[in-house]
């Protein structure tokens, strides 16, 4: 079957992304893993000994990072509705974390333990339909706000991925009641004509 041409487009660009390449060369397993780099660089989100909770984590990009950056006195847990290749020193559970079998088995992985940081590179399957994509890209990033709002220490950090577009600004807005600093970015990783953005709240108020 032929391919579209959008899709074609996405091909060429991906195969000749210097970011895919550099992804290759330094073993991450997606381009991803630099946008959380460069979040972290300029917010220092994640440091040795966090804990760190990964929304949507598969195939594990951004887990690989947090996992690193916490170290061997921290921990990240990881959770997503598709499977994930296991990571060293990452905890992965399976399933949609707004069940409450799901969210119960996070929470006895957190163990009661103060988490830091809550991150979300989580991104809908898209349909094509312009308006019905913004709306689940906006629903995911709630969900992950709310999930946010029910683990995260005082102070706590929280960043996810927002599209801009119908509800962006609602949300922003929600992000800013419950954190003292929102700011909005644009990893260099992220494609320019993407209307990806990055949502960073810190100091959550509790």
């Amino acid at each position: 079957m032929a391919r579209s041409k959008s899709s074609a487009r996405w091909l060429k660009e991906h195969v000749s992304d210097p970011f895919v390449k550099q992804a290759q060369k330094d073993g991450y397993r997606s381009r991803a893993s630099y946008k959380l780099l460069a979040l972290n660089e300029k917010d220092k989100l994640i440091r040795p000994g966090m804990l760190v909770i990964d929304l949507g984590s598969a195939p594990g990009g951004w887990s690989q990072i947090a996992s690193q950056l916490v170290g061997e006195k921290g921990k990240v847990i990881a959770s997503d509705i598709l499977p994930m290749d296991a990571l060293p020193d990452v905890d992965f559970i399976q399933g949609d974390f707004t069940e409450e079998s799901v969210f119960d088995e996070i929470m006895t992985v957190i163990d009661e333990r103060p988490v830091d940081v809550v991150i979300s590179d989580m991104a809908p399957n898209l349909s094509g339909v312009a308006a019905a994509d913004q709306a689940g890209s906006i629903y995911l990033i709630e969900l992950a706000l709310d999930m946010a709002q029910q683990v995260l220490k005082p102070k706590g950090s929280f960043v996810a991925k927002a599209f801009q577009g119908e509800g962006y600004e609602a949300f922003v807005k929600q992000v800013r009641e419950h954190f003292d600093t929102v700011l909005i970015r644009k990893p260099e990783a992220s494609r320019a004509r993407s209307r990806e953005v990055y949502v960073v709240g810190k100091g959550f108020k509790g």
